[in-house]
């Protein structure tokens, strides 16, 4: 009986990185970039302060350009064109990036500074009963509550119709239904917040004539609003899910619509509460509709049924009106608006964590 040999590996030769690609290529310190930005910025304010037009966006545009020069030239120098290419891409990005930062934390900044002025726990447990021009008392109590409560209102409306037609869409939608239900739900996210407060005001003064004005009009306002992106977010969320998971519950004999509600919506949860909160977010600053079909009120008002409700936004654009101490009010008005989306946010993503899968915490 003779031994099989055993055959010697044939040596393979190693894959090429590609035509050009070197790897021996010394790289840049960590320390360069970082180098090559003091210098740009130094640069830049020295050419400006020598043109007599010094600011900080003209410097910081300037500085910007040379630094994206600068390292691309230092790059293709030390490092290859590859790796030139990759640092510019990298500068764009990163400098896109901070164009689009600016809007958003100059607004947080103006507003944080200016309300803080009035901003204060009497100013959030006070009405406006009994104030007359220029006092500096005064308080946003009536519209912190009339603005939960309508938001509230319209999200009982809106999240069960969103969440159903959602649901419907990815799980039985078919055919010509589906497709125009889709249709319609897009153009009902482009629709102008004006046209939902006259649609509401419409509907309610042919049932309850022209003097009508409740919190509940607001309500179905914000509904129109809130509803179509509530459907778009949930859709984006279940179509997410594995089919796997669908058919896994499906082949173990569980009915259909048990298996959306116990595997379905139980995976996709965490996604579905952020677009709640995002479809919130959308609608609790609207102003327009609120003004028309809710209008403005100087007292706490708790039945959504039956008088005209205050509002932070109608509230904010009302006292901006009047000029004065009613600026400052505005603005208290309008940090209290952030403060309430802020803490909304982190309500909902505690409920979120709580009530998602473990493999999705």
């Amino acid at each position: 009986m003779s031994l099989a040999t055993a055959t010697p590996p044939v040596p393979t030769r190693p894959r090429s990185l590609g035509r050009g690609v070197q790897t021996s290529r010394r790289r840049l310190p960590r320390w360069a970039p970082w180098s090559i930005l003091g210098s740009a910025i130094l640069l830049s304010l020295a050419v400006l302060t020598l043109a007599d037009a010094t600011s900080v966006p003209s410097v910081l545009a300037l500085a910007a350009v040379v630094y994206a020069g600068g390292i691309t030239v230092t790059a293709l120098v030390v490092e290859g064109p590859r790796w030139a290419k990759d640092r510019l891409a990298t500068t764009v990005v990163i400098g896109a990036f901070l164009v689009a930062l600016i809007p958003l934390v100059s607004l947080l900044w103006i507003v944080v500074a200016r309300g803080l002025r009035l901003f204060s726990w009497d100013f959030l447990t006070t009405d406006m009963v009994g104030v007359f021009g220029s006092m500096t008392t005064g308080g946003v109590q009536h519209a912190i509550v009339g603005t939960l409560l309508i938001t509230a209102a319209a999200a009982v409306i809106s999240v069960p119709i969103g969440l159903l037609t959602a649901i419907y869409l990815v799980e039985y939608g078919r055919g010509p239904l589906a497709r125009a239900i889709t249709f319609l739900v897009d153009v009902m996210t482009g629709i102008p917040s004006i046209v939902a407060g006259l649609f509401a005001f419409a509907l309610f003064t042919l049932f309850f004539g022209p003097a009508y004005r409740a919190g509940i009009m607001g309500a179905v306002a914000l509904s129109l609003l809130m509803t179509p992106v509530v459907i778009r977010s949930v859709e984006e969320m279940l179509r997410l899910v594995p089919n796997e998971l669908r058919e896994a519950s499906l082949a173990l004999g569980v009915p259909k619509w048990l298996t959306i509600l116990k595997v379905v919506l139980r995976t996709a949860v965490a996604g579905i509460v952020t677009g709640i909160m995002l479809a919130v977010a959308r609608v609790i600053g609207e102003t327009a509709p609120l003004l028309i079909a809710v209008g403005m009120m100087t007292k706490t008002n708790t039945n959504l049924f039956e008088g005209r409700m205050a509002t932070l936004p109608v509230f904010a654009y009302n006292e901006y009106s009047k000029g004065g101490v009613g600026i400052d009010r505005a603005w208290a008005a309008a940090l209290t608006l952030i403060v309430i989306v802020m803490l909304l946010n982190l309500i909902a993503r505690f409920v979120s964590s709580k009530f998602a899968p473990k493999a999705a915490r």
